[in-house]
């Protein structure tokens, strides 16, 4: 009886906003990216869902597991400006700002954007950046605008980053500041492909021969078409109950033993903002404890700081998480 009634709700749900063509987007996008990327599931979707929730995302994995090409292949997708920047130990701010030159036809300063006034952008090992070229580029992700000379560049949206980093090498590198890591909407651990995984790999590899891999993926959406569909997630319906069971994930961190940062209502906010976005892909214009539970650890993973006993005994930030989302009651 009480499935029947889950149904017929439902049911009356799914009519409330039209999520048609959304996920039909979304399910060319991954056709697409599936010609070359083979498995990699969890970071497509999740890439999908920051650009839904307009958010940043930064992806954690060795060398060679397709981090770099998929969000480039991603970016391929959509009918928007591209920029690849490859961070270095000497990269200065106004290397992906821009810097003001003397006209002298003029005679005044004009300001010449820089790589980072796009649409989305890839930043290759975020962490080999000294801290001021760190700071510039976070300051645009969260203010979506950069200030030159007194003067507000607006990024034009969409604006996304989508950063990469090594966590193993770590010669050479600056870490991440919490503050900054959490403007991040998702931490994305890319791990190794399975055996038939890998060998698909290199048969699809075999099979391309001289092709360009960005040649093989087509253009599908327009920035317009990307602003409708984000304005479409924030229709998602929340349900009270499901506000309290993230508000209460996110309360446990900042309570926890094993923990010594929790998160902030940030933290709460992109959860909200990333259900909604899961929930309108599988076509339920209403999010469900699922979609919370699944997204909890990307979203949490990076803002998060274990103690040092926790972290000297093994236990992963990924590990506490999910200890904290199995603790919580599912609303009923």
């Amino acid at each position: 009886m009480e499935e029947q009634e889950l149904q017929d709700d439902s049911l009356q749900f799914s009519s409330r906003v039209d999520l048609t063509q959304l996920q039909e987007a979304v399910s060319k996008i991954k056709s697409e990216l599936g010609r070359v990327i083979i498995g990699q599931h969890d970071m497509i979707e999740l890439l999908i869902i920051s650009i839904l929730a307009n958010g940043h995302s930064l992806i954690e994995g060795v060398p060679g597991v397709a981090k770099t090409v998929t969000a480039k292949l991603l970016a391929k997708t959509m009918n928007v400006d591209f920029s690849r920047i490859q961070f270095t130990p000497d990269l200065m701010p106004s290397d992906i700002l821009g810097t003001s030159i003397f006209n002298v036809k003029t005679s005044e300063f004009e300001f010449k954007k820089g790589p980072l006034f796009s649409n989305i952008i890839l930043i290759d090992e975020i962490n080999r950046a000294p801290a001021k070229t760190q700071a510039a580029l976070f300051e645009a992700m969260a203010e979506r605008q950069i200030t030159m000379d007194g003067t507000e560049y607006p990024m034009e949206p969409p604006f996304l980053v989508f950063a990469t980093q090594n966590p193993i090498e770590q010669e050479g590198t600056y870490r991440l500041p919490e503050a900054q890591l959490d403007r991040f909407l998702f931490k994305i651990n890319v791990e190794y492909p399975s055996l038939e995984e890998e060998i698909k790999i290199l048969e699809s590899k075999h099979e391309q021969k001289d092709q360009i891999e960005e040649d093989l993926v087509n253009t599908l959406l327009t920035a317009k078409q990307i602003a409708e569909y984000q304005r479409t997630i924030k229709e998602i319906i929340v349900e009270k109950n499901l506000l309290k069971y993230i508000a209460s994930i996110v309360d446990n961190t900042r309570t926890n033993a094993n923990l010594y940062l929790g998160a902030s209502p940030r933290a709460s906010i992109a959860i909200m903002d990333a259900s909604k976005a899961l929930a309108a892909i599988n076509g339920r214009d209403f999010i469900i404890p699922d979609d919370i539970k699944k997204v909890a650890i990307p979203v949490l993973g990076h803002r998060i700081m274990l103690t040092p006993e926790r972290e000297m005994e093994g236990l992963t930030a990924h590990q506490v998480v999910k200890q904290i989302v199995d603790s919580i009651e599912i609303p009923r």
